[in-house]
């Protein structure tokens, strides 16, 4: 798994659908990012550990993490090492994909995300 192309399974494409429903956040790279910042944010591992990314949702890791991209590899890198992860690029890869999909979840999951308000708010918990 690649760094270069980032493909989400349908359950999260399904999931994402509904988050920017009720948040109004139009991109699906924003609401990734939220994601991926909530799941890090969690010490726990994920339960999750592969993920058919059989969805039409494809963008580049570029898209992904914008501006912010050594920011995003650095978190991934440490949450890498903290785990105990040899640091390779598929090891970041699937730490990305995972942690990806766990947070969506969570957001999926929220029933106090109405607007973007909700959503600052979950972050600060």
């Amino acid at each position: 798994m690649s760094l270069d192309t980032i493909r989400l399974s349908q359950p999260a494409r399904d999931q994402l659908i509904k988050l920017k429903r009720v948040t109004g956040i139009k991109n699906w790279n924003v609401l990734c990012r939220w994601a991926l910042s909530l799941s890090l944010a969690d010490p726990s591992p994920p339960l999750i550990r592969e993920v058919i990314t059989d969805s039409n949702i494809e963008m580049s890791w570029r898209t992904f993490a914008g501006t912010y991209g050594d920011m995003y590899m650095a978190l991934l890198k440490q949450r890498c090492i903290n785990d105990g992860e040899v640091l390779t690029e598929e090891i970041l890869g699937q730490t990305l994909i995972i942690h990806l999909h766990r947070g969506i979840g969570y957001l999926a999951g929220r029933k106090n995300l109405n607007t973007i308000s909700d959503l600052v708010a979950i972050a600060s918990e």
